[in-house]
């Protein structure tokens, strides 16, 4: 009860704050894959179905509005560059290598955080807490980059650092806090349909196009008219 999944990838809006995510980790062998794996489960396709896939990113790439919250399980690559990279080292010396060499994190991820550049990026994955200030370099017809405010919590296990508080200045007062589906997101969905394969071998996606601002605009007026919210009627299947 109370826990959302967000899927491979998706974009949701809560209590005035819209929040992005992608699952899963990167792994090469199985990027450019269709989501072939259904249960019951193998040894190998229990680990490979949580490995992400290309289709998932170009479409977080398609997205233009702007975001408040973006959430990855694993770290984008260089995060460490913009934060206390001596502290981290000092928890984790096991990491130097990586660091040293730039391989800690992903690079998927590192892509998806260039391109989105949202508010708030929160991950986990190497059990360890670090904060970093992400400064983007500035866009077309901006003085100043974005800023994001990158976060990773440690384990939840007695005496770390696995919980942190955050207040949100963009949350608008007022806002119902219930979860209601992402305008430009559903169309992002519906534009690449076509695109998602159930099969071992997926389809190019170099030509992927993004949804036109009317398509946007035709997804919002048929969600105000069948309502936004996200109702809470999921059950367990397996």
């Amino acid at each position: 009860p109370n826990i959302y999944f967000l899927g491979y990838a998706g974009v949701v809006n809560f209590g005035g704050i819209r929040i992005g995510g992608i699952s899963g980790i990167s792994n090469d062998h199985h990027y450019k894959l269709g989501h072939f794996e259904a249960p019951p489960y193998n040894p190998k396709t229990v680990k490979s179905a949580y490995h992400i896939r290309e289709l998932e990113v170009m479409r977080l790439l398609q997205v233009k509005q702007p975001m408040d919250v973006f959430v990855s399980h694993e770290w984008p690559r260089g995060v460490y560059n913009y934060g206390n990279k001596a502290e981290l080292l000092r928890k984790k010396p096991f990491f130097r290598r990586e660091v040293e060499q730039n391989e800690l994190g992903s690079a998927v991820v590192e892509r998806l955080m260039s391109h989105i550049q949202p508010d708030y990026w929160f991950a986990a994955h190497l059990h360890v807490k670090h904060a970093a200030l992400v400064q983007h370099p500035p866009g077309m017809g901006q003085q100043v980059g974005r800023v994001t405010r990158f976060l990773a919590l440690d384990k939840c296990l007695p005496g770390r650092d696995f919980l942190q508080m955050v207040t949100f200045p963009g949350a608008k007062q007022g806002s119902s806090p219930v979860l209601s589906y992402d305008a430009e997101w559903l169309a992002i969905l519906r534009a690449t349909h076509d695109r998602l394969s159930t099969s071992y071998r997926a389809p190019p996606l170099h030509n992927m196009r993004a949804p036109a601002e009317w398509e946007v605009e035709k997804m919002q007026q048929l969600l105000s008219q069948r309502g936004h919210t996200i109702p809470e009627n999921f059950s367990p299947t397996a």
